[in-house]
């Protein structure tokens, strides 16, 4: 998230399953531009300045998810500045990675990419956050052509050497099989405000950010809970207050609390199975 924001609440980390690992670890190390953390012949971590942003875990035996089902949409790893995404795009540009589609949404500035395993990636950066538009408690965000030649001007002179420090997962995008059942979920469970609708989607941020969730049935209408094991998303990790982690464990009946002296985790599922973990200062 951006640093002028400085939300209280936000994600931490993301949890892919994939069948083929070095595969994927390569497509965001090089295509991406994650760094290396951690390897094993079982998982990867990925991220910069020592956080893991990504943690792949391999299951060969895994079936494949479909696009149609309830899980990913995308993963949306924010850069620190217009002038770091304009680096990526010149990266982009030389190095032609699966981009399938680019956007302005007034809030921010985004190019989307496909995964070699279907999941989808969002690499992009916020405008300054004075400039965005609120009415009636919703945030605008359209989604304008974006002026890739104004990106490229914006990023000076300077290479591209993968994440810069500060990167971090801005948000994270879901197929969900219905929106009422969703906006129950993150909205009334999960104690996310509603920042800002799209036909089919809603968009869900805390402490004044236009989104740290979305969910949206545009592929997936009237999909049923997730088969597992499968590929595609396991986790998403929500880092919070204290305040924000008590509430939810408030509204939820079984709620399965860990701690390992440093932190708390509180473990969810939403109505499609996908596992939420809220993590707070024990």
């Amino acid at each position: 998230m951006s640093a002028e924001h400085g939300s209280k609440t936000s994600i931490g980390k993301v949890t892919l399953t994939v069948n083929d690992l070095d595969q994927v670890s390569a497509f965001y190390q090089e295509a991406v531009g994650l760094h290396l953390l951690h390897s094993d012949p079982s998982m990867v971590r990925l991220g910069v300045e020592g956080k893991t942003l990504l943690e792949l875990q391999r299951d060969k035996a895994a079936r494949r998810r479909s696009p149609r089902e309830a899980g990913l949409f995308h993963t949306a790893f924010l850069l620190p500045s217009r002038a770091d995404l304009g680096r990526w795009v010149k990266h982009a540009m030389k190095t032609r990675p699966p981009v399938v589609g680019a956007s302005d949404h007034s809030v921010s500035e985004a190019l989307y990419l496909s995964d070699p395993e279907g999941n989808g990636v969002e690499i992009y950066a916020d405008r300054p956050i004075l400039s965005w538009e609120w009415k009636d408690g919703l945030v605008d965000m359209p989604s304008d052509p974006l002026d890739i030649d104004a990106l490229i001007t914006a990023s000076g002179s300077g290479e591209w050497k993968g994440f810069p420090e500060g990167s971090t997962v801005g948000h994270v995008h879901l197929q969900v099989g219905a929106i009422p059942a969703a906006e129950a979920f993150y909205r009334d469970v999960l104690g996310f405000a509603v920042t800002s609708r799209y036909p089919g989607g809603t968009f869900y941020g805390a402490d004044g950010y236009h989104h740290h969730l979305a969910t949206n049935i545009w592929n997936s209408r009237g999909a049923a809970p997730r088969d597992y094991p499968s590929t595609g998303l396991a986790n998403i990790e929500i880092v919070s207050s204290a305040d924000f982690f008590h509430s939810v464990g408030a509204r939820v009946r079984d709620e399965k609390v860990t701690a390992d002296g440093e932190t708390q985790m509180l473990a969810l599922r939403d109505p499609w199975g996908t596992e939420i973990s809220i993590v707070t200062p024990a």
